[in-house]
């Protein structure tokens, strides 16, 4: 197992980790008045709220870290998706689902 898959691996069981002990933070949240005030609710709404919120969050970055492990199978790990240049190893060990170098990527945030 290369580097790479052992990081992107290791990214990933801990993603599915925090999903796992975050669960009870998404449930339902109960409206009984006569065990909580109405305050409290809404904070439980809005904690609610962030724990979907960083639920989605982390099911997007599993989606990218798998997609990265297909390409590291197919031999097109750590190209540039846009000009098919070599991504730094600096670069990916930070964030191995990227898809371009660095000059690509500031290139399009500029163009945003």
């Amino acid at each position: 197992m290369s580097d790479f898959e052992h990081l992107i691996r290791e990214r990933i069981a801990e993603l599915e980790d925090l999903a796992e002990a975050s669960r009870a933070a998404t449930a339902t949240v109960e409206l009984d008045q006569t065990r909580q005030g109405r305050l409290s609710r809404m904070d439980a709404l809005q904690g609610q709220a962030m724990a979907k919120d960083a639920e989605r969050r982390r099911a997007v970055q599993v989606s990218r870290l798998k997609v990265a492990l297909a390409r590291l199978e197919r031999g097109e790990f750590g190209e540039c998706q846009e000009c098919g240049e070599m991504i730094a190893d600096a670069r990916l060990r930070a964030d191995p689902a990227t898809t371009r170098c660095l000059a690509c990527a500031s290139e399009a945030e500029r163009r945003q």
